[in-house]
C-alpha cells in the first residue's frame, strides 16, 4: 500500500508518525464472553498456571530468603496513591473520580518487575517437566528438594536461552542460574548497561547486539533451534509466559476483594498497563477480562517512539508491520518497552479484549517518575510509568468520554476504580535511578 493510501486509510498514523502522544480506542473490542469464545484460553489454564505457582512455593521460599515471609509466593503489593492522583488533576485540570491505584510489579520478589511472573513461571514448568520426565520429582513432592545439589546437577545439563531489552532477561537469568541451567540472555542495544552486568555476576552468558529487540529474540531463537538441549523461551510467541502473567488476575482479585472494592457493572475497573512486545501487559488483561469480564477495561500503553502494539491492533496487521516501516526509530528511555513489532500470538489474541491504547513521550514518563517519588515515595524505572496518564486520557479526552458513554459508565465515575500497573524499578541501582529523577525534574 503506498503512503498515501495508508494515510488515508489510517490517520491515526500521521500522529504517530509525528511522535504525538495518541489515545486510540479500539472499535473491534466485544462483549468478554464473545471474545472468550474465539480464545484458546479458558479459567482453566490459569488456574493451572497458578496451581504449578503454588507446587514451587516451597523451593522458592527455600532459595530466595525474601520470598520466605511470604511462603514462597511471588506477588506485589496493590496501594492507592491519592497524593499522585491530587497531583495529576492539579497539573492537568482534570478531576480524577473514583480511586487510582497502582500495582506494585516494581516490588515483585527476585527480579523486581511484571517479568517475574511470566518469566519465572516459564523456567520453572520447564524445570518441572524435566525433572518429571527424568523420574526424579512427581506432582505430590515437597518442591523444597530442588533447592538439593542433585538437581542442581540434572538441571546442568540443559540449557535456557531468551532475547530482552532487559527485565525479562533478568527474570529469567536468575532463576535459571539458581536452578543449575546454563542460560544465555539475548540483549539488545537498548537494554541498560546495569542489567547486563547484574546478569553476568550471576554467571549468565549475555550476549550483546547493535540492533534492537527483534534482532535479538531472533537471534536467539535460531541458534536455540541447532540444540536440542536448549529451551527458547520465546517472548513473541510463548504461551507459557502469557499464562504465568495471567495469574496476576486471580492475586488481583483477592486483593480488591481485601481492600473492600467492587468490580461489577456499576462499579467497573480500569487498568492501563504498560506495553513492550505484549505478553506481560497481554497475558495481565486477559486474566483481568477473563475474571471480571465486561466490568474490567484494559488499556496498553507504549512510548511514542515504540508504539508497535497500537500500530498492530490500529491497523490490524499486528506483527506484520513494524514502527520502522512508518518511519519512527524505535528509541525510548523506556527501554523494557523498546519494542518494534508486537508479538505474534498477543496482537490477534488479545484484540476483541481490549478497549484501547495510549502512547506517551519519554519527557512525560520522567516528570511522572520524579512526580511519584515526590508524592508517594515510590520509585520506578521510565517505563512503569507509562500507565499513569491513562486515567487522564479517559477522563480528560474526547475519545475517553466518547468510551464512557459508548460502554454506558458516564453515570458511574464517581466509583470507578483505576489501576496504573507499574511494571519495574526496584532493582534499578541508586545512582541510576538518581540520574532517573534528575531528568524528571529538570526544566521544573
Amino acid at each position: 500500500m503506498e503512503e498515501s493510501e495508508w494515510s488515508a486509510k489510517y490517520p491515526l498514523l500521521r500522529s504517530l508518525r509525528d511522535l504525538r502522544e495518541c489515545f486510540w480506542i479500539n472499535d473491534q473490542k466485544r462483549p468478554a464472553a464473545q471474545a472468550a469464545g474465539n480464545c484458546p484460553f479458558t479459567i482453566r489454564d490459569i488456574e493451572d498456571a497458578s496451581d504449578r505457582l503454588d507446587r514451587f512455593a516451597p523451593y522458592l521460599a527455600a532459595a530466595f530468603p525474601e520470598t520466605a515471609v511470604s511462603g514462597g509466593i511471588l506477588e506485589s503489593p496493590l496501594r492507592e496513591i491519592p497524593r499522585m492522583k491530587k497531583a495529576l488533576e492539579e497539573q492537568s485540570g482534570v478531576p480524577i473520580d473514583g480511586r487510582l491505584l497502582l500495582k506494585c510489579d516494581s516490588e515483585l520478589p527476585i527480579s523486581g518487575s511484571i517479568k517475574a511472573r511470566g518469566g519465572i513461571y516459564e523456567v520453572l514448568k520447564h524445570a518441572e517437566e524435566l525433572a518429571v520426565e527424568e523420574g526424579l520429582l512427581s506432582w505430590t513432592d515437597d518442591y523444597a528438594r530442588l533447592a538439593e545439589p542433585r538437581f542442581r546437577e540434572f538441571f546442568s545439563r540443559y540449557k535456557i536461552a531468551v532475547g530482552s531489552t532487559g527485565n525479562l532477561g533478568l527474570s529469567i537469568g536468575i532463576m535459571s542460574a539458581k536452578l543449575g541451567f546454563h542460560v544465555t540472555v539475548h540483549m539488545s542495544a537498548d537494554a541498560r548497561q546495569w542489567k547486563k552486568d547484574m546478569l553476568r555476576g550471576l554467571g549468565v552468558h549475555v550476549v550483546e547486539y547493535e540492533n534492537d529487540y527483534s534482532l535479538a529474540v531472533t537471534e536467539g531463537r535460531r541458534q536455540a533451534q541447532s540444540d536440542p538441549s536448549c529451551h527458547f523461551i520465546d517472548d513473541e510467541n510463548s504461551k507459557d509466559l502469557f499464562l504465568g502473567y495471567a495469574v496476576a488476575a486471580l492475586r488481583l482479585k483477592k486483593q480488591l476483594e481485601e481492600m473492600r472494592i467492587a468490580v461489577d457493572r456499576e462499579h467497573p475497573l480500569f487498568v492501563y498497563l504498560p506495553c513492550g512486545v505484549g505478553g506481560g501487559p497481554g497475558g495481565v488483561a486477559f486474566g483481568i477480562k477473563t475474571l471480571f469480564g465486561d466490568a474490567a477495561h484494559c488499556f496498553f500503553a507504549e512510548p511514542t517512539h515504540s508504539p508497535c502494539m497500537l500500530l498492530g491492533l490500529y491497523t490490524g496487521r499486528y506483527d506484520g508491520v513494524c514502527v520502522q516501516d512508518i518511519g519512527i526509530d524505535n528509541r525510548t528511555a523506556a527501554d523494557g518497552l523498546a519494542v518494534g513489532r508486537c508479538s505474534h500470538l498477543v496482537g490477534r489474541l488479545m484484540h476483541p479484549f481490549i478497549s484501547g491504547a495510549m502512547t506517551v513521550s519519554d519527557r512525560h514518563m520522567y516528570r511522572l517518575l520524579a512526580r511519584m517519588a515526590d508524592t508517594e515515595g515510590i520509585r520506578l524505572e521510565p517505563s512503569a510509568l507509562a500507565g499513569v496518564p491513562g486515567v487522564l486520557n479517559l477522563l480528560g479526552t474526547g475519545e475517553g468520554r466518547g468510551y464512557l458513554v459508548r460502554e454506558k459508565l458516564a453515570g458511574f465515575q464517581g466509583q470507578f476504580t483505576h489501576i496504573a500497573w507499574a511494571t519495574g524499578g526496584s532493582m534499578v541501582p541508586a545512582d541510576v535511578m538518581e540520574e532517573y529523577y534528575r531528568k524528571g525534574t529538570e526544566g521544573e
